[in-house]
């Protein structure tokens, strides 16, 4: 069990290096994407699905995060209510127009998309419909994964076909990398590790970038400290969407 114990973290650090070594120009544009958004008074959306949907919560309302990120995560993406019902309404067809719409995705928007496998309905046909109004796209996804499988969008596009910009989790084939004696299945999908990392990666370059052109770069406090409620609170006042 010890030599498990240190697979663990051996292959946890093992993506992330990779991400480290492999992704900083792309990380750098869709940084970039995001400062140029804020600086010209354009939103910046993420949204994901399934696991995926974590990401958007990584960006959005906690300590250390960029204010102004406007999360997609509707219920039905989420696994909050059943374990699988976001595995259904991710292959659905329509729903990320209507999503686009509701939202009001337009000319000068960034749109981030977390999709592991990059294959299915939502991410595929949100990063249409984003294009489609002008927005730049940003793909957080697994080149491997979605290279070895086929697309289930009607376009037979994948999430990384469309993106102005594509982040390589570098994640493999399935997520999951960690192979057990007498079992089976993998574990220890790397998919969250890399993600979170790729988020703060982004959100901290995004704010370096934002200050070099002379703005304040808006940054959530933690309320469990001894930062004053208010801050977040204008925050919140001044970047919230309200519906």
């Amino acid at each position: 069990m010890k030599a498990m114990y240190q697979k663990v973290f051996e292959e946890g650090y093992a993506v992330v290096k990779k991400i480290q070594e492999t992704q900083e120009d792309a990380i750098k544009q869709c940084a970039r994407l995001i400062a140029d958004a804020y600086i010209s008074n354009h939103t910046f959306f993420v949204s994901g699905s399934g696991h995926s949907h974590t990401v958007s919560e990584e960006f959005y309302g906690r300590a250390g995060g960029l204010a102004f990120t406007v999360p997609i995560l509707t219920s039905e993406l989420t696994m909050t209510e059943h374990p699988t019902k976001s595995s259904y309404i991710e292959k659905l067809s329509g729903y990320a127009e209507i999503l686009c719409e509701l939202y009001h995705i337009q000319e000068g928007d960034v749109v981030l998309i977390a999709s592991n496998s990059g294959r299915n309905a939502y991410p595929v046909e949100l990063a249409q419909c984003a294009k489609e109004k002008g927005a730049k796209v940003v793909a957080i996804t697994s080149v491997a994964h979605s290279s070895a499988t086929t697309s289930r969008a009607k376009s037979k596009q994948k999430l990384m076909d469309i993106a102005d910009v594509v982040i390589d989790n570098c994640g493999v084939l399935g997520d999951a990398c960690l192979k057990m004696e007498g079992m089976d299945t993998l574990m220890m999908p790397t998919s969250s590790i890399a993600n979170a990392f790729i988020v703060q990666a982004v959100s901290v370059l995004s704010a370096q970038y934002i200050m070099e052109a002379g703005k304040e770069a808006p940054v959530f406090v933690s309320l469990n400290g001894h930062a004053d409620q208010s801050v977040n609170d204008e925050l919140y006042r001044k970047y919230t969407r309200l519906y």
